[in-house]
């Protein structure tokens, strides 16, 4: 990883942890992924951007394996997912060989174009709901 892909992974993190994150959770038709801290056990509440499709829900992570929720979900891919003010329950795998790109094109246009924007180490998550 270069200078530069770190010095913007820690400016966009804290950005999104001190003044993003925190406004964001609170819009009550933001997508929200809950996952479970995998040192703490305590539930930890991501501002997401992607699309439902049938029983999957689909999301870009911009920073890959460096993100916290994705190294949650490596520990634990049992996650929650807030969609329309409504959680569901269900299980995240990360799809390293899907394309990333491929897949931006496909979900909201203003998220993806902030996480390519801001991305350096894109990374697809496929969420499988589990039956209401």
């Amino acid at each position: 990883m270069s200078k530069l892909h770190d010095f913007q992974h820690r400016w966009v993190t804290t950005f999104q942890r001190s003044v993003g994150n925190p406004v964001l959770r609170r819009l009550p038709a933001q997508q929200l992924l809950e996952t479970r801290g995998r040192v703490s056990g305590q539930p930890r509440i991501t501002p997401i951007g992607g699309r439902r499709v049938g029983d999957q829900f689909w999301l870009v992570s911009e920073f890959g394996e460096r993100s916290q929720y994705i190294r949650n979900i490596q520990a634990d891919n049992r996650v929650r997912v807030r969609l329309r003010g409504r959680w569901f329950s269900g299980s995240a795998q990360l799809l390293p060989e899907d394309d990333p790109i491929a897949r931006l094109r496909s979900l909201p246009r203003a998220n993806s174009a902030a996480v390519r924007l801001v991305g350096t180490d894109l990374l697809t998550v496929r969420i499988d709901l589990d039956p209401s």
